[in-house]
């Protein structure tokens, strides 16, 4: 049984537009991500457009019960590469056909947004209408326009900025909120209850307060940091008037910091003691090393945070390699000011970084080990150890992964690591990712495939994409605004371990970002 607060409910005689969210992953995976939270949200303050949710793995929404193929628009929150599957299963056993060309005019118009569909629509190009590149709240209202206007005349959507449509393979210019003060935030958020794992949120019983958007520090491999720069913040002073409307209309008192770069965020500490001031407890899901002071410690200790999650990535030599040359000096600082304010920590580490070799990870478990005993119990240590994902717009879009020396790496460390708290994501999910990430519009076939037969390894291993420095990639007609010229500079850069300093301390490094 689940028991929800605050959702929407409308009378169907008096809508225009009858929308239903779709999250190609489980209910607690969608409640738990905020971008999805105010799409539901803001959509919904449209007197005329009824937005339900649809949620994996069923097929009709949940407030109303109705199937996914009566309602006029179906649109994709995909947070995930390996989600794709998952969006063909509910077209599928909707009873919607896959295909794009395939459809009729009486099925919905399908559209899909997210990270994902941002950075590379091409895997999923035959079966979506239409693309939403960028923060989805930015274009949603256009879209609802235009479908009130002209239905499903895709040529009529071309009008609008941000949004790709493989009939047509337009160019695509991302679009982002530019002033925080302009982002809806959430102040009567869904509020879930239930006795099942599978509905308990990730932040189960806490306010999400988005605090910030967007990272510039540009560690290289990480796409997020790439699509959503610059970074933009909130007003302190408005997210706490924010928590405490969140609180009248939800009666919890926990919040969760949410943003890219929480720790990166100038007015922290002041954040922080105006929430505790009104009596709420914080926690933030991860934060950047670099930036933790002693007194953010402290006061999220005081505020009953239990947990600290840290992304050291990997060694001091392969960390100059990502751009991530956090002093190890600081890491240990924080490491041990965490220990000693008795938190447990998890740790995120890297493989497969490029110029890695053997010794690199024989010297990754002797630092994870030293790590772990830097605590009371080695088991208030976690470790994750994840091969790095080449993604499109970074510098590491043209690097090949390397299954075989991938898995041979991640066999010996857990053989290294046996004794310790230690989950190695798996070579094979991480080469299925990457394939999903970097793939052209034949990737398609492989995942619609997967709907009757699951691809075999040799499958999967003849559809690696293999890219030189000059090619033309296949998200060619995406602009996310990074220049590709900053984007070689900085792939030469890593192979020399070459730094390029935080653009919010030190000069601008003209990536583009700015200039649009």
């Amino acid at each position: 049984m689940i028991y929800e607060k605050n959702i929407f409910q409308k009378n169907i005689k008096n809508i225009n537009i009858h929308m239903g969210l779709a999250y190609p992953n489980i209910y607690r995976t969608a409640m738990s991500s905020l971008g999805y939270n105010i799409l539901y949200n803001q959509i919904n303050e449209h007197e005329d457009v009824w937005c339900e949710r649809i949620i994996f793995p069923n097929n009709n929404s949940i407030e109303s019960n109705t199937p996914s193929k009566y309602f006029d628009i179906i649109g994709f929150s995909i947070q995930f590469e390996e989600d794709y599957f998952n969006v063909l299963k509910m077209l599928q056993n909707a009873g919607i056909p896959l295909k794009r060309k395939d459809r009729k005019k009486e099925d919905p118009l399908i559209i899909a947004g997210g990270p994902c569909a941002t950075s590379n629509p091409m895997p999923l190009s035959d079966y979506i209408d239409i693309f939403v590149i960028g923060e989805g709240e930015f274009v949603i209202n256009e879209i609802l326009e235009k479908y009130s206007k002209y239905n499903k005349d895709l040529e009529k959507y071309l009008e609008i900025s941000g949004v790709y449509i493989p009939e047509y393979d337009n160019k695509a210019k991302i679009q982002i909120i530019e002033d925080m003060a302009d982002a809806y935030h959430i102040t009567k958020p869904v509020i879930s209850k239930s006795d099942e794992d599978n509905y308990q949120t990730v932040f189960n019983n806490s306010i999400m307060l988005n605090v910030s958007r967007g990272c510039a520090r540009g560690c290289r491999f990480c796409m997020a940091g790439y699509l959503y720069r610059p970074m933009r913040q909130t007003d302190y002073k408005k997210l706490i008037d924010i928590a405490i409307e969140n609180r009248k209309n939800t009666g919890l008192n926990k919040i969760t910091l949410i943003g890219a770069a929480v720790s990166d965020y100038a007015d922290l500490e002041k954040l922080i003691k105006g929430l505790e001031k009104e009596g709420f407890q914080i926690s933030t899901p991860s934060l950047r090393i670099e930036s933790i002071t002693l007194d953010t410690l402290k006061s999220l200790k005081e505020s009953g945070l239990k947990t600290i999650t840290l992304a050291p990535e990997s060694i001091n030599r392969l960390r100059k390699v990502i751009n991530k040359d956090i002093l190890e000096e600081k890491i240990f600082t924080v490491i041990k000011n965490a220990v000693d304010l008795d938190f447990k920590i998890k740790l995120y580490f890297l493989i497969g970084i490029p110029g890695e070799n053997m010794e690199d990870i024989e010297e990754l478990c002797q630092y994870m080990k030293k790590i772990a005993h830097m605590h009371t119990s080695i088991k208030n240590v976690k470790f994750s150890v994840n091969p790095v994902i080449p993604k499109p717009h970074t510098p590491l879009q043209w690097e090949p992964y390397d299954f075989k020396d991938i898995k041979k790496k991640t066999r010996y460390i857990k053989r290294e690591m046996k004794k310790y708290n230690v989950k190695c994501e798996s070579p094979k999910k991480g080469l299925i990712q990457y394939i999903l990430s970097c793939g052209n519009r034949n990737i398609g076939a492989i995942i619609e495939k997967s709907l009757t037969k699951p691809p075999t390894l040799k499958e999967w291993r003849e559809a690696i994409p293999k890219y030189d420095i000059d090619d033309a990639l296949p998200w060619c007609n995406i602009d996310v605004g990074i220049n590709e010229r900053f984007l070689k500079i900085e792939n030469k850069r890593l192979r020399n371990l070459k730094q390029t300093p935080w653009c919010e301390t030190d000069s601008c490094y003209n990536c583009g970002a700015c200039e649009n």
